[in-house]
């Protein structure tokens, strides 16, 4: 049997254990493995799995992980999404659609904390939910902006989902961080022009809220200011070079601990559960990378990556072409797999096409973060819609999706911009200080 034969059926194996529900970490690993024994030997298996969950482990820049999940947890516990929402709400809660319009941009904040789609979603769905369902919101609009919003989670950065991509294709963590920034604002802004149209063709939607006075809108906006100061910090001295991603998650991670401590927001019982929920999923994300490094060489050796980007320059395909194909497959892909599993499942395939068709390796990841928070949002496993469905019960699943339409419809217009002016994503990467 052939080695592109072997590499095929392995991919097979994967996705038949991943519908099993087999964690996909420990999937990667067994279909790796044995993949690799296989086409090389077994020794040289039983090496390579005896060497990689050490490489994984001690590998220094992975630590931005554990850093920015902490951040992001402390910054739950210190109340920072609720006075970012509160400060938004103040100043376009009494427009028609300004509670949904408040979500976007409070998620959209929060991102820059938690990096977590879900955490996002979470967040901003037990602030956001019940004022907009105290003044008559439409359930679609309602269900569909916080979904929509705790997407920019993985976008935004911190983002797991750079990290993630960074480590797997040897990027630096640093600048996808800052590539993913004019994106995150363009898609949030999209998502604001998403619930202004809406309102306007169904103003019914989203009935205006009470108007706020200057005073009280000045307090809301001075309470979400140390949110704000630690994003500007940590995002900040990245772009100018005056600390590494890591210690500016280590940073960021600190300032959270400072400010959760002068709020006396964080107990002991509240400490405990943010430690204990960092390790979670610390520990989640590290078995995923060890698993991509062992199902990694296997494709390597499979010479499926190679023999896919021969297939597509013999086809005589225009670069948009491809990578259109490549998006559409990502789009379909989204509807039953998870994210991080989209990831390690076709990286290995995909990424040296992009390379091979020259295009830049930062935007394409970008343009890759933004499909996956497409899947975070698509039927039937979007794992968004799920969260917030936990939070409205009694919303039908129907109406959830049917609410989530008009955003999908914005990140596709999102992707053909950045498609047609990569400089949105390149822009602060390439004049970062050095």
């Amino acid at each position: 049997m052939s080695s592109i034969a072997i590499g095929a059926l392995g991919m097979g194996a994967l996705l038949l254990l991943l519908a099993l529900r087999m964690p996909i970490g420990l999937a990667l690993i067994l279909v790796g493995g044995v993949g690799f024994a296989v086409l090389v030997n077994l020794p040289a298996a039983l090496s390579l799995l005896g060497s990689e969950p050490f490489t994984v482990a001690s590998f220094y820049p992975l630590s931005v992980i554990p850093f920015f999940i902490l951040m992001g947890n402390l910054a739950t516990v210190s109340g920072m999404g609720q006075d970012l929402y509160a400060a938004v709400y103040a100043w376009v809660g009494h427009k028609r659609g300004g509670l949904a319009t408040a979500t976007i941009a409070a998620c959209a904040g929060f991102a820059a904390l938690s990096g977590s789609s879900v955490a996002s979603a979470l967040a901003m769905g037990q602030v956001a939910l019940p004022e907009m369902r105290r003044y008559k919101y439409d359930p679609r609009l309602a269900t569909g902006c916080i979904a929509a919003g705790g997407t920019l989670g993985i976008l935004i950065p911190p983002s797991t989902g750079f990290a993630v991509y960074g480590i797997l294709t040897e990027q630096s963590i640093g600048r996808l961080f800052l590539a993913g920034v004019f994106p995150g604002l363009l898609l949030t802004g999209l998502f604001i022009i998403t619930i202004v149209l809406l309102t306007r063709w169904r103003p019914h939607y989203g009935p205006p809220g009470p108007a706020t006075s200057m005073p009280e809108r000045l307090r809301a906006l001075w309470r979400a200011t140390p949110m704000v100061g630690i994003v500007l910090i940590t995002i900040g001295g990245i772009y100018l070079g005056a600390f590494t991603a890591t210690e500016a998650a280590a940073v960021g991670a600190f300032f959270a601990l400072v400010l959760a401590i002068a709020r006396r927001r964080l107990t002991g019982k509240a400490m405990t559960g943010a430690m204990l929920s960092t390790v979670q999923t610390t520990a989640l994300v590290f078995l995923i990378l060890i698993g991509a490094n062992m199902f990694t060489p296997f494709m390597g050796v499979s010479q499926i990556p190679g023999e896919l980007a021969t297939l597509l320059k013999e086809l005589a395909l225009p670069r948009l072409g491809v990578l259109a194909i490549i998006i559409f497959v990502y789009i379909i892909l989204g509807m039953f797999l998870e994210g991080f599993a989209m990831l390690v499942l076709t990286l290995p395939i995909v990424f040296p096409v992009i390379i091979a068709l020259g295009y830049d390796p930062i935007w394409f990841g970008v343009i890759m973060v933004v499909v996956l928070e497409m899947g975070l949002i698509s039927p039937p496993v979007g794992v968004n819609v799920f969260v917030v469905k936990g939070i409205a019960r009694d919303v039908p699943m129907g109406q959830i999706f049917a609410g989530i339409i008009p955003f999908w419809i914005a990140m596709i217009v999102c992707t053909a911009i950045l498609i047609a002016f990569p400089q949105i994503a390149l822009y602060l990467p390439n004049t970062m200080v050095r």
